[in-house]
């Protein structure tokens, strides 16, 4: 195949944006991409809307460990220079609580103008290219596919994702590729994702959603706490907070594999706990039924399903239950349910301000091939955009 200076492995979010910055710095540059189309998780991201980015864009929202290495990042390709790039592509965009989205509220515009980019700049895709290894041979590479094809280049960088959602692409392949390099893996396990409960409770009220608080509980350490919607399943329990509190859970669950890990939740955040047991003493005064205790405070199938605490306990003890509800957590959901991937390249073996490994020469990362992972509300695909763009930039 036609020698190129650059291969991008990757037609995501990063890959996209490595390639048009290289393209525009007059590099000839090639994507490879696994699937038939470009940029599938683009399309999922924001249910849908793309969330671009976040106004509070800072390394200090990532995982401690990666915190320096983002920091430099962000330093060359932050706020204002993502926002640029989007505004200099033609995307109009918005910001709501914080939250910066495309005035369409559509992802398919985002990928649309990074497709126009890269036919303006006559930049070529090769579909269908599952990467099987990068190769260095004197001061070039060699990029293998598992179709026997072979690509010449000087320099690769690599934008494989994680291993969220992979039918779109992202099934872990880069760690491999990354790992036969000498690379350093941390094992990538699902974040923001919901969580499996071997609760009577959840089943019973699967699909009743409220506004709660959690709290993850590791070995007896609690967490900060989450405020958002919490979903009863009928595996357990999903929602923003449960999404939001999960990676920690994750980390212990299936990485170092804990036993004593555990939520607790506050099912009526909006009441202190002495005005909780006020009101229910109150109830209990007027001889309300177990039924009707927690009638105009939780919705109704709650309400009755939580009608044996006031057949078995005192008030008291039923409100402490109804503000520190603790349930053990015995897994999480897998991949396929899955937002983000903690995990990855160890950022200690990337230089800084360069992505660059300290191990190949001529080797990139971006993206979530890296052990760098934020919380909801668009950090991730932040890190993504800036993460490629700063691995195309020259030093």
């Amino acid at each position: 195949m036609k020698n190129f200076l650059t291969v991008v492995i990757g037609g995501g979010a990063s890959g996209l944006c490595a390639a048009i910055t290289l393209a525009r710095l007059g590099d000839r540059v090639i994507v490879c991409e696994k699937t038939t189309k470009l940029g599938k998780k683009i399309l999922a991201s924001g249910n849908g809307r793309c969330n671009l980015m976040n106004d509070a864009l800072s390394e200090t929202y990532y995982n401690t460990n990666a915190h320096a290495l983002v920091k430099s990042v962000f330093d060359r390709f932050g706020r204002t220079e993502i926002l640029g790039f989007f505004k200099n592509l033609g995307l109009e965009v918005y910001s709501q609580n914080g939250r910066a989205f495309p005035v369409t509220n559509q992802a398919a515009s985002v990928l649309r103008i990074l497709e126009m980019e890269l036919h303006r700049l006559s930049v070529p895709v090769e579909f269908n290219f599952n990467c099987s290894a990068i190769v260095p041979f004197g001061i070039d590479l060699s990029v293998k596919s598992t179709q026997g094809k072979s690509i010449e280049c000087r320099r690769v960088i690599l934008t494989g994702g994680g291993k969220s959602y992979p039918a779109y692409g992202s099934d872990g392949s880069a760690y491999a590729i990354a790992a036969r390099l000498g690379h350093t893996i941390i094992e990538p396990v699902p974040s923001a994702v919901p969580l499996v409960i071997n609760e009577r409770l959840c089943h019973a009220l699967q699909g009743q959603r409220i506004f709660a608080t959690a709290k993850s509980i590791i070995g007896g350490q609690p967490s900060e706490v989450i405020t958002g919607e919490l979903l009863f399943t009928k595996y357990g329990l999903s929602g923003t907070c449960i999404i939001d509190v999960s990676e920690p859970i994750s980390i212990a669950l299936n990485r170092r594999h804990e036993q004593d890990v555990a939520l607790e939740i506050d099912l009526v955040p909006f009441m202190e706990l002495t005005r909780l047991k006020d009101e229910l003493a109150n109830r209990k005064k007027k001889k309300w039924s177990p039924a009707d205790m927690l009638s105009g405070i939780l919705p109704e199938k709650l309400s009755v399903a939580l009608k044996y605490l006031f057949e078995t306990r005192q008030v008291e003890q039923a409100a402490e239950q109804l503000k520190k509800w603790r349930f053990s957590v015995t897994e999480t959901r897998g991949w396929n349910e899955a937002e983000f991937t903690a995990g990855g390249v160890e950022v200690s073996e990337v230089t800084w301000g360069t992505l660059e490994s300290k191990l190949v020469p001529g080797v990139h990362f971006a993206g979530e091939v890296l052990d760098v992972s934020g919380p909801r509300g668009g950090y991730n695909l932040a890190w993504a955009w800036a993460s490629g763009c700063v691995a195309a930039m020259p030093w």
